[in-house]
């Protein structure tokens, strides 16, 4: 290899190397950007979400529903009821619906066979010690 060649080899050794450096600087810059960019875009719509939050709280209305449902809170006149659980806690509202595949559906049955079945009871009664014992108090 003559002296020539390998200066030129070595030239072009150093440019590669500093072309790919400022690339990879490039690259990373890029990358940076982008990323700040969608933080600005989300906290954009946050900014948004809170300020249509903020215009709802100056509704009273929406005050108003807020107190009833957050605390309970009640306008004169009105009555309020709690319904209790089995273990004597206030129950909580389900304020959202069920998905389809999650709700029990009952099976209709057909008038006839209701009847039908009111007619078999009639003709074969069944036995007093059948009948269960009346309850004289409720609960447990």
């Amino acid at each position: 290899m003559t002296g020539r060649a390998a200066v030129l080899v070595l030239v072009v050794a150093v440019l590669t190397v500093s072309f790919a450096s400022s690339l990879k600087a490039y690259l990373q810059q890029r990358d940076h950007i982008q990323a700040l960019k969608e933080q600005i875009a989300q906290s954009e719509s946050d900014i948004n979400a809170l300020e249509r939050e903020k215009a709802r709280w100056r509704d009273p209305a929406y005050v108003q529903s807020q107190a009833r449902a957050r605390f309970g809170y009640l306008m004169p006149g009105e009555t309020s009821y709690v319904v209790l659980g089995a273990d004597g806690k206030p129950l909580e509202s389900q304020t959202e619906l069920q998905p389809k595949r999650e709700v029990i559906v009952k099976e209709p049955t057909a008038w006839w066979e209701t009847a039908w079945d009111s007619v078999k009871l009639a003709g074969d009664p069944p036995a007093p010690e059948d009948k269960p014992e009346p309850l004289t108090k409720i609960g447990p």
